[in-house]
């Protein structure tokens, strides 16, 4: 990843904090973006000059037009984009559901996901070459009870992620879904404060550190992982685990 430039949505906390520095660490130009941009801000000063923090709602394609050009112009281009901005909100019934706080989960876990490779791909195709990773879920591809904005969201991410690998793939760019797991971040102590899906009685200590799926999205920039372009790698696979390296 020597001098290479990733831009990181969702990089306040979490697995954006981790992505970036891991990214760092393996030599990458980093480009943090939220919408807190104290946090962003403190990350990038930790990390130093190869640290870029960018205040942007994800929802709003202008800002994140706006972000990838900054990033480009600053680093000298744009080689891979991390979609990971992403909100569990609102849980519930869904006969209960605020049908406004329900859009505004898919705005920003599957619109926000569409505005940000929209954002790169002609530039990546332009230059011949790219990867977008999108963070994805087991709530893609299975209902939980109480997640209705989560699941429908993540799942409309999940089939962008295969129609744009579709299309993209020929022109050179890489596309595809890292699927996590449980992590240890505040979106877990959120569901468990929550009392709401199977996913709140889970114990603490099963949930995994942020700092391997950051290690699964540098390993999935290597070539070893063009096997699962256009599909979703699932780190609760042993056999992922073995070849990101984890333990």
């Amino acid at each position: 990843m020597m001098g290479k430039t990733v831009l990181i949505t969702g990089a306040s906390r979490g697995i954006g904090a981790a992505a970036a520095r891991e990214f760092a660490e393996c030599g990458a130009n980093v480009s943090l973006i939220a919408r807190s941009m104290d946090d962003i801000a403190q990350i990038a000063g930790e990390i130093g000059e190869k640290a870029l923090a960018i205040p942007c709602d994800v929802s709003r394609y202008g800002e994140v037009e706006q972000a990838v050009a900054a990033t480009a112009h600053a680093f000298g281009g744009l080689d891979v984009l991390i979609n990971n901005a992403g909100v569990v909100d609102p849980m519930g019934s869904f006969a209960d559901i605020d049908p406004d706080a329900w859009a505004r989960a898919v705005d920003i876990n599957l619109k926000g996901v569409m505005y940000g490779m929209r954002a790169v791909v002609p530039g990546m195709i332009a230059q011949g070459h790219g990867t977008i990773l999108n963070i994805s879920s087991g709530a893609a591809h299975n209902p939980v009870h109480g997640w209705t904005a989560y699941c429908a969201s993540k799942a409309g991410a999940y089939m962008l992620t295969r129609t744009a690998d579709l299309e993209c793939r020929a022109k050179g760019l890489r596309i595809m879904g890292l699927s996590p797991g449980t992590v240890a971040t505040q979106m877990q102590r959120d569901i468990k404060e929550s009392g709401i899906s199977p996913v709140s009685q889970l114990d603490w200590s099963v949930h995994i550190p942020p700092e391997w799926p950051a290690k699964a999205l540098v390993w999935m920039c290597l070539p070893e992982a063009d096997p699962y372009l256009g599909q979703d790698i699932s780190l609760r696979e042993p056999e992922i685990r073995k070849m990101v390296g984890l333990t």
